[in-house]
């Protein structure tokens, strides 16, 4: 069961505000009758019309998608550039991007029609890890990776701890592999904090999302999610744990 009001912004019949004035106005009926009130739900089976339309409920879709370079994470792109949607040409829901990953960033990337799914995947508060491994110009110290770990201080505020590892490193070309788990979702969040200690990033693959991985994919490929592989998200959302 969901709120009536999101139910009709997720058809794409009007914003959440907008549905809500709608239902105020009492032009809104759920099964013949009117409804003012905002707290109404409704299930899949009900029947909803906004001014004499229907609305069509869209059953809720769940993708994993390793995205390639050069691919935007959005819906659309008011500059023509490939979109992640652009993959997912004979899906016939709206999808849209769980987060967002960097034009030049590869890896994990989950997509869906289902807002509190979503909500519930990006908010820090929920605390799902995911790891990015990083192709970093220098070799970070461990003093270095102690930064990252503890939190750097960002224009936009301080980053959450963290986990960081080197991986491998290169004293001949002076470039090293990291890897870095955060929970949050800051804008070029993980670059700007390589940047931070002096080590810039060359090249960004996000391999994880909560218990997520890309085992056995390529850049481009996608799969939806399983029932189970959903349930254990929210889980792991709402507990901080793989149920």
């Amino acid at each position: 069961m969901e709120r009536l009001q999101k139910v009709i912004a997720a058809a794409g019949i009007a914003s959440r505000r907008k549905a809500e004035e709608l239902i105020s106005a009492g032009k809104v009926t759920v099964n013949g009758e009117t409804v003012t009130e905002l707290g109404t739900k409704v299930g899949r089976s009900d029947k909803i019309e906004v001014e004499g339309i229907r609305v069509e409920q869209e059953e809720k879709v769940y993708y994993l998608l390793y995205k390639p370079r050069a691919v935007l994470s959005a819906s659309s792109d008011d500059r023509g550039r490939k979109t992640v949607t652009d993959l997912f040409p004979e899906v016939k829901e709206r999808l849209y991007p769980v987060g967002r990953l960097d034009y030049d960033t590869t890896g994990i990337l989950l997509l869906t029609n289902d807002g509190e799914f979503a909500y519930q995947m990006t908010h820090p508060k929920f605390n799902i890890d995911k790891t990015y491994v990083a192709r970093v110009k220098g070799i970070p110290t461990k003093e270095q990776l102690k930064q990252l770990e503890k939190g750097i201080v960002l224009e936009d505020g301080k980053t959450a701890p963290a986990r960081a590892k080197l991986i491998s490193m290169d004293k001949k070309t002076g470039r090293s592999i990291v890897s870095l788990t955060i929970h949050e979702g800051k804008n070029r969040q993980v670059k700007r904090m390589f940047e931070a200690i002096g080590c810039p990033v060359q090249k960004l693959k996000r391999e994880s999302f909560g218990f997520l991985g890309l085992h056995g994919m390529n850049a481009g490929d996608r799969r939806e999610l399983t029932a189970h592989e959903v349930k254990q998200l929210r889980v792991l959302a709402e507990t901080g744990k793989i149920g």
